[in-house]
């Protein structure tokens, strides 16, 4: 007895004065539970094989059971039962004699974590009644028969989230008796958009099977102008993958009991999603440099980056924002919290939040960019999450924005959310958390400015309608794209807009007046340019128009910069610099053309191959600048997909991709990857070179597991090239 004593003594947690428990945060740690809990001192005769005593515990877990079935949980690849909350489910014991209501008596136990206590929510006991009440804990008997009982079981609609331990305890006049630890019956417990008491339901079912059970994707980025998209796979019913979405609750110390809000949830996980400051998931990486890990472009999905965290806990080497926005996508449907991946292009990133993006220009009209801090993101990927607010006035429930890329601090963390949709297009940026970045992410205006020798600012140009002119997600149950601006902001230039401006400013986003410096454009002159559909590796032209309504004849000094940029418009170089005289005839347009050959970009592309034109002219009669930017992207090669052989669940098949190497160089170091959630796990494969002009062929053979249409999707990646694609639908057939 001392030696157990003893260690038992060990194991004790340091006492702390404030909390007579630790904190209870690991989804992962158990407690011990007696198998005898005496009373008291216990009668020598008393035998436990005397009284009823659970024999065996059937859970109807198989996916093609019941269970499964009805709670919209059988595509997850995990052998234990796995069920929504607010719902009932079922289980069957079996005995060592018939039950008898009269005299024998038996309770059920859920317990979760270290430290279960009843008022947390992680210890369950539930009494077997006559009546389930909808969405609370309760048990009822639907069968007996001979040794065996079916039971119904309901969870609460709002009880914690996570994999619980099931102990079934049986009273005797000494002692409780309890079944031994079994993980076989472990139950998990998940979010339950289908039930209306959960605080993430969702009404519409076609809606719930698109941002539920949906498990692949469609990332759009690119540019305004030029729309380009891509597939993810988010994969969240492969293996292991709800176990590494609970591990990051874990990580994040997010106490159990705290487990069953959606808000919370959000919130932690937003953080957790990025390595900054907490050790997260992916490392984010902006600079073109990627040693030591896999390129942002490179990944095709979510499954590698999480199981790769869950095993290492280590933060995965690389990402950008749609890298973390598609596994917070994964993190969130894994759950059962309905999600969806937005795209905002021109989105702002502005170092102050004060709605304004300041580019100082110096005396040329070039940007100065010693002075210019603020960046225009071609694009930046955010995700929504469905869910009641009871912390917000009514009417605030809905979609709310979350963001797990590194952006800015939030109560002095990297995150960012969760921040109704609603309150943002109506200005109530009052309403936690973050609303007033995000504001100002789709609403900022840019403002080009120069300084007067003199110190006075001269504001040449003021742009009210670039920031986040378009705002997309997928639409339900299709890869096409559908426009959600309108749910962010009213129409540019309505009362509305114009009201719901004032109230952000009111509830105190900063808004610098432009009364204490002087604008005052030049209104007769109009200036435009057109940048050529290009493909990368060929040259291309940009062509400015000027048009003269005035009757005066005017020269305007013209001056382009071409700049190679990141995605998120921070320049690494300028690989143009063209000046030239203009003459602009009275009530007449004119159009110049300037040419950009490959030679000027290719050595210092980047990977989203995107330039960033500026075009500025200098009216020499009056000294006015006319000033504008556009960015472009080139279009980039595709990969080939096709499938060779029978495609029938559990046969093999053939996958066959193709690329051909469009540059005018070789391809060294080629990394491929291909995935299909249900079709195969993620391939790699290195190509040493790639000749120009040369195509190169891999053949994968695989053998699918579940029928239905499946995707495809493969990456290219070289330090020449990235963000090359590919993709396939692909029907399996039942065999």
């Amino acid at each position: 007895m001392s030696e157990t004593t003893s260690t038992r003594e060990e194991r004790k947690p340091p006492l702390n004065g404030r909390r007579a428990l630790p904190p209870n945060n690991s989804n992962d740690e158990e407690n011990e539970v007696p198998e005898v809990d005496p009373f008291g001192l216990i009668p020598r005769g008393f035998n436990p094989k005397d009284y009823l005593r659970v024999v065996d515990i059937y859970m109807f877990k198989e996916p093609h059971e019941i269970n499964k079935q009805q709670h919209h949980t059988d595509k997850y690849y995990n052998p234990k039962l796995i069920v929504r909350r607010g719902q009932p489910f079922q289980i069957q014991i079996d005995f060592n004699r018939p039950y008898r209501p009269e005299t024998d008596q038996f309770w059920l136990e859920y317990l979760m974590g270290r430290y279960p206590q009843q008022n947390k929510g992680t210890y369950i006991p539930i009494i077997v009644g006559n009546v389930l009440k909808p969405g609370e804990w309760g048990a009822k008997i639907t069968h007996r028969e001979n040794n065996s009982i079916r039971l119904s079981i309901m969870s609460s609609a709002t009880c914690i989230i996570g994999k619980f331990r099931l102990y079934v305890a049986v009273w005797t006049p000494f002692a409780i008796l309890r079944t031994h630890r079994n993980p076989a019956t472990d139950t998990y417990i998940l979010f339950n958009p289908w039930c209306q008491k959960d605080a993430v339901y969702l009404d519409d079912e076609k809606e719930r099977e698109e941002y539920v059970l949906n498990d692949v994707g469609i990332v759009f980025h690119g540019n305004v102008e030029d729309i380009k998209s891509r597939s993810w796979s988010y994969g969240q019913f492969e293996e292991n993958i709800l176990d590494a979405c609970l591990f990051l609750m874990d990580k994040a110390e997010l106490e159990l009991s705290g487990r069953g809000n959606p808000i919370k949830i959000c919130r932690v996980a937003s953080a957790v999603i990025n390595s900054r400051d907490d050790n997260g998931v992916i490392a984010g990486s902006w600079n073109n440099s990627y040693d030591y890990g896999v390129a942002p472009s490179a990944w095709t999905g979510s499954v590698d980056i999480l199981l790769e965290y869950y095993s290492s806990k280590q933060p995965v080497r690389y990402g950008q924002c749609w890298v973390f926005a598609g596994v917070f996508n994964t993190f969130l449907r894994c759950l059962g919290i309905p999600a969806r991946l937005i795209t905002n292009y021109s989105s702002a990133h502005d170092n102050n939040a004060n709605l304004r993006l300041d580019f100082f220009l110096d005396d040329e009209g070039k940007v100065d960019t010693r002075l210019t801090k603020d960046s225009v993101w071609n694009y930046h990927c955010w995700n929504e999450a469905w869910m009641t607010r009871p912390d917000l006035p009514v009417g605030f429930g809905g979609w709310q924005v979350v963001d797990g890329t590194p952006q800015e601090t939030s109560d002095g963390m990297y995150r960012c959310g969760p921040a109704s949709v609603q309150a943002i297009k109506h200005g109530h940026v009052c309403f936690q958390f973050d609303a007033p970045f995000v504001y100002a992410e789709v609403n900022s205006d840019i403002i080009f400015s120069r300084m007067e020798k003199n110190g006075t600012q001269v504001i040449e140009k003021i742009d009210t309608t670039h920031i986040g002119q378009l705002i997309v997600t997928k639409e339900v149950g299709g890869d096409g794209m559908v426009e959600i601006t309108e749910e962010y902001k009213f129409r540019e230039g309505s009362d509305e807009e114009r009201l719901a401006l004032e109230t952000a400013v009111m509830y105190g986003v900063k808004k610098q007046t432009t009364r204490d410096t002087t604008y005052q454009p030049q209104t007769d002159i109009d200036m435009d340019f057109q940048v050529q559909k290009a493909v990368l590796g060929n040259d291309f032209k940009v062509t400015i128009t000027f048009r003269n309504r005035s009757r005066n004849s005017y020269t305007a000094t013209t001056y382009l910069s071409g700049n190679i940029v990141f995605y998120t418009g921070v320049p690494k170089s300028e690989f143009k610099k063209h000046s030239f005289s203009a003459k602009l005839e009275p009530s007449s347009s004119s159009s110049f053309d300037v040419v950009i050959k490959s030679s000027e970009y290719m050595s210092d592309l980047l990977e989203q191959a995107s330039f960033h034109f500026f075009v500025t002219a200098r009216i020499n009669e009056t000294g006015k600048i006319l000033a504008m930017q556009k960015a472009t992207i080139l279009e980039i090669p595709t990969l080939r997909i096709k499938t060779k052989g029978e495609l029938v669940a559990g046969k093999e098949m053939s996958v066959i991709v193709e690329f051909t190497n469009p540059l005018k160089q070789t391809l060294e170091n080629v990394t491929l990857r291909l995935e299909g959630p249900g079709v195969l796990r993620t391939i790699k494969k290195e190509f040493r070179s790639i000749p120009m002009n040369s195509t190169l062929t891999w053949e994968v053979k695989c053998i699918p597991m579940r029928p239905g249409l499946r995707k495809l999707i493969a990456s290219l990646n070289c330090d020449a090239l990235r963000h090359v694609y590919g993709e396939l639908n692909v029907q399996i057939q039942k065999p």
